[in-house]
């Protein structure tokens, strides 16, 4: 997902969007992503170097993706369509609204249940043994930028640094996240999970444990057969009820926790055991995936009424 919420940081996107050639690059790759940039010219009647200036205003902008692939004789690159979706805000609610930004390292949970296959990494190496989950437990899982299991959860305490007399009115979590299969499988379903404070505020289903493509952010000592990249989605509690990626799905609201500048917040993110698809959870920080983030989090205030 690219998530746009302010109008002037959707130029470049415009830019590049403003042009015929490039929106039929696009069309042509939904049709057949991972397509070789010569078939790709090819199927446009245009010249190689015409279809490089096109695709690098495209990747500016973080519609595609190029990856490089051995083929026969050769490397060859590849195109591939990066997002699933354009979210841009336009409300202008939100001008006045005072805005508390943070962000938690997937490793930072405070409580944790998880059933193999799973696992855990830094940036530079794994986190124990793989399938062991008493490693998620280990002083290490702090510097953790990758967590993935089949079955259970993790919670993280979301710092609450907003003034002293505020009270809060929305609450965002953006991340980026995937299922976990046995080695990787691009239709494997998941049901994940979004609790606050315990209660259920959100279902999402991951489409697949996706591992075809390198992350742009995955570091080079990653297997080649493990997770390599999610999905960036975007959690929002707010007075209206629940919503991902801007659609809502709860009616829960925010008013329902009457939060305020002295409540513990927490998030829970899981495949519980009655979930419809059990297809695991991976979490995806900084150093993984095609999104060089940690869990970013927004929280709206105001003063609480006298």
């Amino acid at each position: 997902m690219l998530h746009i919420s302010k109008i002037e940081d959707g130029l470049a996107l415009y830019k590049a969007l403003g042009s015929d050639i490039r929106v039929r690059i696009i069309d042509t790759l939904l049709e057949d992503n991972n397509i070789n940039m010569n078939d790709l010219a090819e199927r446009l009647g245009i010249s190689n170097g015409a279809l490089t200036s096109h695709i690098k205003k495209l990747e500016e902008c973080g519609m595609v993706t190029v990856s490089n692939a051995a083929e026969g004789h050769g490397n060859h690159k590849n195109c591939s369509v990066h997002v699933d979706k354009i979210l841009m805000e336009l409300t202008g609610s939100r001008r006045n609204e005072n805005i508390y930004s943070t962000s938690i390292k997937v490793g930072h949970y405070s409580t944790c249940y998880a059933l193999p296959t799973c696992g855990l990494a830094s940036a530079n190496h794994l986190v124990g043994e793989v399938d062991d989950n008493r490693y998620f437990n280990h002083p290490d899982r702090f510097n953790a930028d990758i967590i993935w299991f089949t079955k259970g959860y993790v919670e993280y305490p979301v710092p609450n640094f907003i003034p002293f007399n505020q009270k809060i009115d929305s609450i965002s979590f953006t991340l980026e996240l995937s299922s976990e299969a046995p080695g990787i499988n691009e239709q494997w379903p998941s049901d994940i999970h979004f609790y606050l404070n315990d209660e259920n505020i959100a279902v999402w289903t991951s489409p697949g444990d996706f591992g075809e493509i390198r992350g742009l952010f995955t570091p080079d000592w990653w297997f080649p057969n493990w997770n390599q990249y999610g999905l960036l989605k975007m959690v929002e509690i707010n007075h209206d009820g629940s919503f991902i990626d801007g659609l809502k799905v709860s009616n829960v609201t925010i008013d329902h926790f009457n939060l305020t500048s002295k409540s513990d917040i927490r998030l829970k993110i899981a495949v519980p055991d009655d979930a419809v698809n059990i297809g695991g959870l991976t979490i995806f920080g900084r150093s993984f995936g095609n999104y060089n983030q940690d869990i970013e989090v927004n929280i709206g205030y105001s003063p609480i009424p006298s």
